[in-house]
Order: C-alpha cells, then structure tokens, then sequence
C-alpha cells in the first residue's frame, strides 16, 4: 500500500527504529565496498522551489548508490506557477 511520507509524525517508533537500522547496516556495507540494487529502473524526480546544493548532492549521490537515477528539477526549470502546477 502506498504511503506517503511528509513529517516524522507520520511514522510509528518501530518504524523510525527500523529505518535506523537500515541506514546503520547500508552505511556498513557500503564502508565494507558491498553495493545494493535496491532501486534499479527506479527514478526520483526533485522538484525544488529553492536550490540547495547539499540537499541535491545528497539525493543524487544516495539514489545513485542504490542504483535508480534521480533528476534535479529547479525553479527555472519547473517555471513555478507559471507552466502545469507541481501536482500535475
């Protein structure tokens, strides 16, 4: 079922423990040089109101190591409120 994931609270204590341990064991194995194809064929699209390097490189780099693709979608890109609004 399809969830959508918009503040912590939308998640239960088990859940957020759960997602620790994930990240802790991927920091592990990729540490250890073992990669993971959890994501292939997959893609994010970011659309972004304002730029952030860092927010950019992160997803970038942490889609990339799971073997999807993302694709950065800026502010002059999108044409905010100017072209089909974000939803569509």
């Amino acid at each position: 079922m399809k969830r959508d994931l918009i503040t912590i609270g939308d998640l239960s204590r088990d859940e957020i423990e759960h997602l620790f341990a994930v990240a802790a064991r991927l920091k592990a194995d990729l540490a250890a040089g073992r990669k993971h194809d959890w994501l292939p064929g997959k893609t994010l699209a970011m659309i972004v109101e304002k730029p952030s390097l860092r927010t950019r490189v992160t997803f970038e780099t942490g889609m990339n190591q799971l073997g999807g693709v993302a694709i950065y979608l800026g502010p002059s890109d999108i044409l905010l409120g100017r072209r089909e609004s974000v939803p569509d």
